[in-house]
């Protein structure tokens, strides 16, 4: 049996763009032959998978798991909508969240078992399948003694949401409201002050001369609506509820005894700069007609 180098495994690395198990496992079964190792890599679609990372995979699925106390959320993501609606692609997915639930993190789930392989080595064979890049882009986890929602809307937007007080049905409600709205903070107290005092920056330079010339007690009133309204805006707490859009979410949290621990909020594709392929204008340019 020949000794397979990390030189070897590099170098079969470059020549196929294949993961570092993946190349040191073909050179094992090839007796350390590079050339029958990339040969197998292409045959197993592993080496043109990982030809295919460069791709931009802003597209995919968020997929929600929840058990006891635990929930999690995955964003996969695929280069186009019509992969992230094929069956083997949400199989993928929802079979990632549940691995997520006993995942620490993103670099923990990359090698978490699921059906008797590693994620990535999952991964690697799905894009084999589907023929585009697909990317395990992130995960969110709560593991807690307090009431603990997860809501995936539209396979688009997940909510993990963890609740003191209250019951279950109120921590869901919570979620969905969060799906909807998409508050940055949970209180007025979260609001950084930095914000805040951009905001009353500009709110007096959008005031009238004869505005800016009332007394100053007057002005800071005036001036403190104005800020009391954008702060509910970016509040949970201050946002009128999704489910009963009569009462503040404090209002009902309050009633309900209870108070938002945290949230977290998952958007697929969020971050990704897409990449918009213009072919009429690239045939212009190359024709010398732009």
């Amino acid at each position: 049996m020949a000794e397979i180098t990390a030189s070897l495994v590099k170098e079969l690395r470059e020549r196929t763009g294949a993961g570092m198990m993946e190349c040191k496992k073909a050179l094992t079964e090839s007796n350390g032959d590079v050339d029958a190792a990339a040969e197998a890599l292409r045959k197993s679609g592993l080496a043109k998978a990982d030809k295919k990372a460069g791709r931009v995979a802003a597209e995919g699925r968020v997929a929600m798991a929840q058990e006891a106390g635990k929930a999690a959320l995955v964003e996969i993501n695929s280069e186009t909508d019509f992969v992230a609606k094929d069956a083997n692609f949400v199989a993928f997915t929802e079979a990632v969240a549940n691995a997520a639930l006993g995942a620490a993190d993103i670099d923990a789930l990359k090698s978490a078992s699921i059906d008797g392989k590693t994620v990535e080595e999952a991964r690697a064979e799905l894009i084999a399948k589907v023929g585009e890049n697909v990317q395990v882009r992130r995960m969110a986890r709560i593991d807690s003694d307090n009431n603990v929602a997860a809501y995936v809307h539209g396979g688009r937007i997940g909510v993990l949401v963890e609740v003191k007080g209250g019951d279950a049905d109120l921590a869901r409600g919570l979620a969905m409201h969060i799906a909807a709205m998409n508050p940055p903070h949970v209180k007025a107290s979260d609001v950084p002050a930095d914000f805040i005092a951009k905001e009353k920056e500009i709110e007096m330079a959008k005031m009238s001369d004869k505005d800016r010339a009332k007394p100053a007690e007057i002005l800071e009133k005036i001036i403190g609506g104005k800020i009391a309204k954008i702060v509910n805006e970016v509040t949970l707490y201050g946002q009128d509820y999704v489910l009963d859009t009569d009462k503040k979410v404090e209002a009902v949290l309050k009633a309900a005894g209870a108070d938002v621990v945290g949230f977290q909020r998952l958007a697929v594709g969020e971050g990704i700069e897409k990449v918009v392929e213009d072919y009429a204008a690239e045939v212009m340019k190359q024709a010398g007609l732009a």
